[in-house]
């Protein structure tokens, strides 16, 4: 095991010295690289592409969203070919259920909201999980590139108002309270799908009583 950590980081950086004279593409290189089955410090990587290059950062949102969605190809093909066995090895029967069930119900937002959380969220479990429960290709890359692309705007942002040390402050916490944010930023969204759920019924309710109403024909005089 600690050959096999090794050898991945001697591999890490010398990718790292490949990739950086590749301008803004290596930021499509790095993402896709981590989107794949080599994950790469790609939160410092692409601040520093900002950080040195304030003018072009939507350029780099957009490289990085891609290049993540581009990798995860990789993963699709293995779970989509396999994938159903490695999360049985992996996941307790009862996660396993879980991630079924959401992708059973919203399959877009159960991969773009990984998608969109730093590490050590579990991306790549969810990534593998999208291609063993059959969802839509097409669907699994936008998922993927829209949930990236929040999370590179936000970080992008921060980093030119704040600057790179608050990306790093706020990994770090993000590392520290990882459940705790989770369970909170799952909250939000549960209650925002509530809400979207409990909108669109009333609204249906509200065509289907004027629907209802009997029509008045005009007497004739």
């Amino acid at each position: 095991m600690n050959k096999l950590k090794h050898f991945l980081h001697s591999y890490g950086g010398w990718i790292k010295r490949v990739l950086a004279p590749l301008g803004p593409w290596g930021m499509l290189a790095f993402a896709a690289v981590d989107g794949s089955f080599l994950g790469m410090p790609l939160d410092p990587i692409f601040v520093g592409y900002v950080y040195h290059d304030r003018s072009h950062f939507l350029l780099y949102v957009l490289l990085g969203s891609v290049g993540s969605a581009l990798g995860s190809i990789v993963l699709y093909v293995v779970g989509y070919t396999g994938g159903e066995v490695l999360l049985r090895k992996r996941l307790s029967p009862e996660r396993f259920a879980k991630i079924h069930a959401s992708f059973d119900r919203h399959e877009f937002w159960a991969l773009m909201f990984p998608a969109m959380l730093p590490p050590p969220a579990p991306f790549k479990i969810f990534v593998l999980a999208a291609a063993a429960f059959e969802m839509n290709f097409t669907h699994f890359l936008l998922a993927i590139f829209a949930g990236r692309f929040v999370r590179f705007l936000i970080e992008a942002l921060l980093t030119l108002w704040f600057g790179p040390e608050i990306v790093t402050l706020t990994g770090s916490l993000f590392a520290h309270h990882f459940v705790g944010i989770l369970i909170g930023v799952g909250s939000l969204l549960a209650a925002w799908l509530v809400w979207r759920r409990t909108k669109r019924q009333n609204a249906e309710n509200k065509n289907v009583a004027a629907d209802s109403r009997p029509s008045v024909e005009p007497t004739s005089l």
